[in-house]
């Protein structure tokens, strides 16, 4: 509810580090509507940077994969139990769920069933993992605001208000990347080729893919004259991870160069990108750079999906879900070989014309998820209109 001032009170709770990324730039553009709101619920330093009054930390809710998520159910569980508890207690006037579905949506649900307003940030992916849970969605949110520009359509089949925001990293990406300052900056010469590896941002996914892709950069340095390879570490852990691979294998030419960060400019500064699928597919798209995904997940999470029947799409990179056809490369579990990225890799850079094919497709999807005005304005307004009239 508003506070003794007539202020609204927004209630968030963001589900890993993107989900914080999000949360601070919403809470900075709903500040601007209304300077004297109070914001409160689970975020991470951004979101406290933001002026965020954060009951838990958002790396409580960092747990990825099936089985993984297994683990820490019951402690999930609780946590949730406490926040609604409080949340009901606190009684905003709309509560905003960032992505983080499976604890999202449970607690959404419990608070629209007690007359609360509730929004649904970042949709599940509905096109690729059971389409029919949009009409549960129903249950949980009074409004889902959709990254991409074809899933509104979706939940419009099921009865479900949703609206189309843009995504937010489409506002940080120019339509056209500086190479050759990328790599003045980075330090690497301007006419080697060079490819970008970036084989996740979890220990994990370091442990699973990490030999595999530093495999693979070594035998496509046999083949490509001069050729330079940067690895942009996402955090401390994975660089530690990656450090103690990198001596296990032998390059033919430079050896690796390891950054802290510093993705989005190893993109830039790269002719072709070799990385996990995810989000990472994404920002190599609004780079504007030629990518081959791979991916490996756990081998009990793999069963557990395949079993069940959960995927419901042969496309796994989010180029080629906005294509509609499979535009970029991908090699998935038991295609996830050194040689087979190898191979795929080598045709980018064989292949001028298969390169700019997929540049200019690049091109037009970054224009298609531009909303107008921002991605975090536009949330904002949707979101505005939820408050009650005063």
């Amino acid at each position: 509810m508003t506070d003794a001032a007539g202020n609204p009170v927004f209630a968030l709770v963001a589900g890993e580090d993107s989900g914080d990324q999000l949360g601070a730039e919403l809470i900075e553009a709903l500040r601007k509507r209304h300077p004297r709101a109070r914001f409160a619920g689970i975020g991470g330093d951004r979101m406290r940077a933001a002026g965020f009054e954060a009951w838990h930390d958002v790396s409580e809710l960092s747990v990825m994969g099936l089985a993984e998520v297994l683990r820490h159910l019951p402690r999930l569980l609780r946590l949730r139990a406490q926040v609604a508890r409080r949340m009901l207690d606190l009684k905003p006037d709309v509560f905003i769920g960032i992505d983080a579905p499976d604890f999202n949506l449970g607690l959404e649900r419990t608070l629209k069933r007690a007359g609360i307003r509730t929004v649904h940030y970042v949709s599940p992916s509905i096109w690729a993992w059971r389409e029919r849970r949009a009409a549960k969605i129903a249950a949980s949110a009074d409004r889902v605001l959709c990254l991409f520009p074809m899933e509104p359509g979706i939940y419009e089949k099921y009865g479900v208000e949703a609206r189309f925001v843009g995504h937010p990293l489409a506002d940080r990406f120019p339509l056209v990347n500086d190479r050759e300052s990328a790599r003045t900056v980075l330090g690497l010469p301007q006419d080697a080729p060079l490819l970008a590896l970036l084989p996740g941002s979890r220990r994990s996914e370091i442990q699973r893919l990490g030999a595999i892709f530093l495999d693979a950069a070594a035998r496509i340095q046999a083949q490509v004259p001069q050729l330079r390879i940067v690895i942009p570490a996402a955090n401390p852990r994975c660089r530690d991870e990656l450090t103690a691979l990198v001596p296990s294998v032998r390059f033919p030419g430079h050896a690796p160069v390891l950054l802290d960060g510093q993705s989005h400019r190893a993109m830039a500064a790269a002719d072709v990108v070799l990385l996990a699928s995810g989000t990472a597919a994404l920002e190599a798209m609004l780079a504007k750079r030629p990518m081959v995904v791979a991916y490996r997940i756990a081998p009990l999470t793999h069963r557990i999906v395949r079993a069940l029947h959960l995927l419901k799409t042969d496309l796994y990179s989010l180029p080629n879900v906005l294509a509609a056809h499979r535009l970029v490369p991908e090699l998935m579990q038991d295609q996830c070989t050194p040689e087979n990225l190898a191979a795929e890799v080598l045709r980018l850079f064989r292949e001028p014309a298969r390169r700019e094919l997929m540049v200019g497709a690049f091109e037009r999807m970054h224009l298609s998820l531009h909303a107008g005005g921002g991605a975090a304005a536009a949330a904002a307004h949707a979101i505005d209109e939820l408050l009650p009239a005063r």
